[in-house]
């Protein structure tokens, strides 16, 4: 073959289908970012959120392209999604990718990818792939131990008939990852008879399905449950486990879309050292009025240096809770005279901070995180220490992955309960983080994770050693 027919015959991209979300959406951007860097063409496929217009993605994809010419996006048309007889939100997201996938077949077949990438909530996705022979992978943006549980589901649902929420505080077990709390499992998987519940059991019978899983994740952070998984102890019995590929962690490389992180940024810049303790719930992390007074006074109570990011509480209106919230209202939340009396040590902003930057920057010393797994992550990356406040999704079992098996994390006291979480707990956790020998010895945990991760990432590290082979495998497929 001549040169110029070479040339002429572009190779077949890798094409990779995130669920609606930021957080997924997030993640799976880095993945195509070091794909990209790498030498592999990408698409990423944008798939409208089913619910109000939560999470708008507009600024964001276009700063991404603007800084990766290489990365193209494909927005899927938006489809319109009947009732559900579910109250829970990811009902609708996998109810999005199986209506979606008329559109998605008509992007494969034109694009003859090399491989696509899913995650979790378009297991729909995979009878397109198989239909057109096209290689599929799932993209893990959870975790190891969350993937050790999903495969395990299936085991769980065949061995017991009784609902996990009727379980109480009683332990569930699964190969590879400790004992949690029935409570603590995502809540759609806690009446057997919702529809959520048997959309979660299909997406993790599904898992079964893919060549492999890209895992967010450094196999030192979680070598127990990335070793039981390779045993092939975590799926029914019979049933082969798909190869595990630790390739993180990816985190944002850079804020993107957001140009409001100047003031927090140049707050820290006046502050000590490692003296300042962050505070952020993700993207769609919300507390009650009565909740964030409690916070406050715990803050105020502490003593500590404080960086807050606040949003406003839900609407009465579950409906509105899927729309962008309205910018807090300081003077009418927080306690007569707060930001007063606290201007000398803490910064109160509102809705949103720059994550990542503020976590790498030197006057954070501690953060209080809903334990989504990509502030795990970044945290970990920033060798700063977490208090674990979690609040939805994943997040209660990776609060105890956190707490009981890495030892990163120290949860606060009554995020379970009925009521808010108290001012006292809040006061007497954010000081112990920041003042005690347990708080020390935190940092120290931390700082070696912080230092395996980077280990992992460097050339010829684990994580990236191990994406490197994979990548080279898809270049071949895709000049085939």
């Amino acid at each position: 073959m001549d040169g110029a027919a070479a040339t002429s015959r572009a190779p077949k991209p890798v094409v990779l289908y995130p669920s609606p979300g930021m957080g997924h959406l997030v993640s799976m951007i880095e993945l195509g970012k070091v794909f990209a860097a790498r030498g592999l063409a990408v698409t990423v496929v944008v798939v409208d959120p089913p619910y109000g217009n939560i999470g708008e993605t507009g600024p964001f994809l276009a700063g991404v392209s603007a800084a990766n010419p290489a990365i193209t996006f494909h927005r899927l048309p938006k489809v319109r999604v009947p009732p559900v007889a579910s109250k829970h939100p990811e009902t609708l997201t996998f109810e999005v990718a199986r209506l979606s996938n008329p559109s998605l077949r008509n992007l494969l077949a034109g694009a003859s990818p090399a491989v696509l990438v899913v995650d979790f909530f378009c297991n729909a996705a995979l009878e397109v792939a198989d239909e057109l022979g096209v290689p599929a992978y799932m993209f893990c943006t959870s975790g190891a131990e969350i993937l050790a549980f999903f495969l395990y589901l299936p085991v769980l649902h065949a061995q017991a008939t009784v609902n996990l929420g009727d379980m109480g505080e009683e332990l569930v077990h699964a190969p590879g990852i400790p004992s949690f709390p029935a409570t603590h499992a995502v809540l759609p998987l806690m009446e057997r008879n919702d529809p959520a519940y048997a959309e979660f059991l299909k997406a993790a019978t599904d898992l079964c399905r893919v060549q492999g899983f890209l895992v967010n994740t450094f196999r030192s952070l979680e070598p127990r449950a990335v070793e039981t998984m390779a045993a092939g102890s975590c799926t029914p019995p019979g049933v082969p486990t798909p190869p595990v590929y630790c390739i993180g962690p990816l985190i944002k490389s850079e804020e993107v879309g957001e140009n409001r992180g100047e003031e927090c940024l140049a707050w820290l810049d006046t502050q000590p050292n490692g003296s300042v303790v962050f505070l952020c719930f993700g993207s769609i992390g919300q507390f009650s009025a009565e909740q964030i007074k409690e916070v406050a006074a715990g803050l105020e109570a502490s003593g500590q240096r404080f960086l807050w990011v606040v949003r406003s509480p839900p609407s009465d209106d579950p409906a509105k809770n899927f729309d962008k919230p309205p910018e807090p209202d300081l003077d009418a939340l927080l306690p007569k005279g707060f930001l007063e009396r606290t201007k000398d040590r803490g910064l109160v902003v509102k809705s949103w901070a720059p994550q990542r930057d503020v976590l790498v920057h030197a006057a954070v010393g501690g953060f209080v995180t809903h334990c989504g797994w990509n502030s795990v992550l970044e945290s970990i990356m920033a060798g700063v220490p977490m208090l674990a406040w979690p609040l939805y999704a994943e997040q209660r079992m990776n609060r105890v992955f956190l707490e009981k098996e890495m030892g990163l994390a120290v949860a606060v006291e009554g995020y379970d309960g009925e009521g808010p979480v108290k001012a006292e707990e809040v006061a007497a956790k954010v000081r112990w983080l920041m003042e005690s020998d347990g708080g020390r010895a935190l940092l120290e945990r931390t700082l070696a994770a912080m230092r395996q991760a980077k280990e992992a990432l460097r050339d010829g590290g684990e994580s990236e050693a191990t994406l490197a082979r994979l990548v080279e495998s898809w270049r071949e497929a895709a000049s085939g």
